[in-house]
């Protein structure tokens, strides 16, 4: 745990040079573009929200349900609660 530790503290302090050895303008531009990203899949976010609810179709169907085995059994089913008495 500790190694991972230290890899990714090595990996983070040369990602950290190589950002400050990059031209202030550079800087500018990526972080420009990476805010302008993050806007438009917000923006995509929302419209997809607002597109989803405003088509949504709030009807409930209620309807009776079937048994699935198609026939009601015949046996008497036992009750599990009263206690089976050995002979």
């Amino acid at each position: 745990m500790k190694k991972l530790r230290a890899d990714i503290d090595q990996w983070l302090k040369g990602i950290d040079k190589h950002w400050e050895a990059m031209p202030v303008k550079r800087q500018h531009q990526v972080v420009l573009y990476f805010f302008a990203a993050y806007a438009l899949l917000s923006a995509v976010v929302i419209f997809n929200v607002c597109h989803d609810t405003a088509e949504a179709k709030n009807n409930i169907a209620v309807e009776h349900i079937e048994n699935p085995t198609g026939k009601e059994s015949t046996a008497h089913r036992q009750d599990s609660l009263k206690p089976i008495l050995k002979k």
